[in-house]
């Protein structure tokens, strides 16, 4: 089979080869999934940098996080599946070796416990996207600050996937988001998408916006995505008692040296408002939550997706031979759409040639 191997740690572009291995056989509790499509994230390069949450062994197969497929083959006594059921894997880790279980390449196996069913109803775009960032608006808005209706959120990057996936659901469960953006021309954008306000840093100050916008009672929930001194004014903009999580770090999205990566806090905001900072990240969640727990935020948000309460973008296809392309569309300033690695015949059953899009 195919399969894009790192076998060092260095930029994507440099250490990838399209190399031939042996199709994994699955053990007990395991299928083998022939895989059809699955996304490139920043985070997939990032771990064949080095620089991720976790450390990969090289050499390792690329992706590590979601893709869909169909089960070729199924461990003994495996039960609960079916060969030539349609299934999303998600949280696949990145191990090394011939039999790695990264995404990107055309078999893998996974643990059952970790594959959900979907419809072929649903594109193969938009359920190779499931498992990252339709569930990690999710799990921001419900679980992690438990937002009620009427609240406001306020988040940073609105105009990013996940961002605008928090909005679509925030307005599905009544909730009121203020929307920051970096540049002018996206402010109206995001109104359309639903959005209730929209702070624009280009040429406005963000904690002045927000306490207007607020009024006295202000907001004591925020996501961000962001860090920097960004992170640092959506904490400050907070009324006290106040709680922001940080799921991203985009203002340091080049950086190499990890002591770059910081939130300038003001420890008088953080002591005499009491506010809290957190972090958020969706592979440590993956880690904690049980299969159980981890199948049933999965498939509330495939209700969603196939409810069209969350419309996740069109994913642009690329056969393996093309990863170069692939992996600098993933890093694009503002590319808007996400690559996708594809397999058997290059087309997403609700679209055409890759050449049309």
């Amino acid at each position: 089979m195919r399969a894009l191997v790192a076998a060092e740690v260095g930029e994507p572009a440099d250490v990838l080869r399209l190399e031939s291995l042996p199709v994994p056989a699955p053990e007990a509790g395991q299928a083998l999934i022939r895989v059809k499509a699955t996304p490139v994230h920043a985070s997939d390069l990032h771990v064949l940098r080095g620089r991720y949450g976790f450390s990969a062994e090289f050499p390792t197969v690329g992706g590590h996080m979601e893709c869909v497929g169909r089960i070729e083959a199924l461990g003994p006594d495996t039960e609960g599946l079916r060969v030539g059921e349609r299934v999303v894997a998600a949280a696949v880790p990145a191990v090394p070796g011939p039999q790695a279980a990264g995404t990107w390449q055309e078999y893998l196996v996974a643990d059952t416990r970790r594959l959900l069913p979907v419809p072929d109803r649903l594109s193969d775009s938009s359920a190779c996207q499931l498992a990252v960032n339709p569930l990690t608006a999710l799990l921001l808005v419900t679980r992690e600050l438990d937002v009620r209706p009427g609240e406001w959120l306020l988040q940073t990057a609105a105009g990013s996937t996940v961002g605008r996936l928090v909005i679509q659901l925030s307005r599905h469960l009544g909730i009121r988001t203020i929307n920051v953006v970096r540049r002018r021309g996206a402010v109206e954008e995001i109104k359309a998408l639903g959005g209730d306000e929209v702070i624009c840093t280009e040429d406005e100050d963000l904690v002045q916006r927000v306490a207007e916008t607020a009024g006295p009672a202000g907001v004591r929930k925020a996501v961000d995505c962001v860090a920097g001194p960004v992170g640092a004014q959506v904490s400050q903009a907070l009324a006290p008692g106040g709680e922001v999580v940080v799921y991203g770090a985009l203002s340091t999205h080049r950086q190499t040296d990890p002591a770059a990566l910081t939130i300038p806090l003001q420890a008088r905001s953080v002591i005499y408002e009491t506010k809290a900072v957190r972090g958020f990240w969706l592979n440590r969640w993956f880690g904690a939550a049980s299969p159980e727990d981890a199948m049933r935020a999965l498939s509330e948000v495939r209700g969603l997706v196939v409810d069209g309460v969350l419309s996740i973008p069109q994913g642009r296809p690329f056969p393996l031979e093309r990863f170069a392309e692939a992996v600098a569309l993933a890093e694009s300033p503002a590319h808007g759409t996400k690559p996708l690695f594809v397999f058997e015949d290059g087309r997403d059953e609700e679209g055409g040639d890759e050449d049309d899009r």
